[in-house]
């Protein structure tokens, strides 16, 4: 039985982003050794786009109020990107201090978060 997932995110700098999530966005951790961070995630879903090309993944975290998200960390001195409004959701981006980008959005469609898989 599938019991839970894993995501991995690939970074130039993983040091600097597994402290961004840690101390910016205070994900909780266990530590796999060597300092090697494992973080704990909200509720998640997966959803399958049509695409040119496989192996292109996005790690998208999802709020319930996107402006007040984009406040609270910009009170932390994280600067998102201009919000977008495709149909799905309202969205932002936020730069990892590896260089990579971290969606943030706040959906428009029915969501699978309370659902859970057996």
């Amino acid at each position: 039985m599938i019991s839970s997932a894993h995501v991995i995110v690939y970074s130039q700098d993983a040091d600097a982003d597994r402290a961004f999530f840690k101390d910016i966005l205070g994900f909780p951790s266990v530590d796999a050794g060597h300092g090697w961070l494992i973080f704990a995630l909200p509720p998640s879903e997966a959803a399958f786009h049509p695409g040119d090309e496989n192996n292109q993944h996005e790690l998208y975290l999802m709020c319930d109020d996107l402006m007040a998200e984009m406040a609270a960390l910009a009170e932390k001195g994280i600067e998102c990107s201009e919000v977008q409004e495709p149909p799905w959701g309202s969205l932002t981006r936020i730069q990892l201090p590896g260089g990579g980008k971290l969606g943030l959005y706040q959906p428009k469609h029915p969501t699978a978060q309370e659902l859970k898989s057996s």
